[in-house]
């Protein structure tokens, strides 16, 4: 018999394009105790070109919550390594992470801004992940840019990614939440079984 941890549903608070807003990070600290969601995630873009990081995090460890997030084109990969270690969070990009059967994988960057990747790049670094959670039913894909050939690239004209359309239909995870996009925060599409939303500064609720 499965145990209740098991069986019950994870609640995640997913959000993105934070842009070092601190106001906006204690208010969404605040929704994460008063929702009692198990996980936050966040989903890139924490900082405005590596500026203001100290109270970008700290407010949901205070709150006794796991952060697990990728970095942005306004971030880099160094900063994340940083705040991770210095947060204890967890920096998704390449890494994942388990949380009541449900595994979390993920990719940070963009195809510009700060340590821009390119589409094989971008797959090559979700394959890495998603390696370790392959066998479990129930999936999460974190970024911060959103994928190519998707509605969020035809509203908006930025170019996606094509390596990560290539994951979704390749590991075709229950879940892909990004960002990127502000003007989009809240839009969700389907891409296969995936459900792709764009989670930006909004803060979104989701029982897993």
């Amino acid at each position: 018999m499965k145990s209740k941890l098991m069986e019950r549903k994870l609640k995640v608070l997913a959000a993105g394009c934070i842009h070092g807003d601190t106001s906006l990070v204690q208010k969404l600290a605040e929704k994460s105790e008063s929702e009692n969601v198990d996980v936050v995630l966040l989903c890139g873009d924490l900082t405005l070109g590596q500026n203001e990081t100290k109270n970008i995090i700290r407010p949901f460890r205070e709150k006794g919550k796991p952060v697990l997030f990728v970095t942005g084109n306004h971030d880099g990969i160094v900063l994340g390594d940083f705040l991770a270690a210095y947060y204890n969070a967890k920096h998704l990009h390449g890494g994942y992470a388990i949380y009541n059967n449900v595994g979390l994988f993920g990719v940070g960057l963009a195809n510009i801004g700060l340590d821009a990747m390119t589409d094989g790049e971008f797959f090559e670094t979700l394959e890495r992940g998603h390696e370790k959670i392959k066998d479990l039913n129930k999936k999460i894909m974190v970024t911060h840019l959103h994928p190519a050939n998707s509605k969020m690239e035809a509203v908006t004209g930025f170019p996606g990614s094509l390596g990560i359309t290539k994951a979704i239909a390749r590991f075709q995870p229950d879940f892909v939440f990004c960002s990127h996009l502000h003007e989009l925060s809240g839009f969700y599409e389907y891409m296969g079984r995936t459900k792709v939303v764009n989670v930006s500064r909004t803060g979104k609720i989701f029982e897993i």
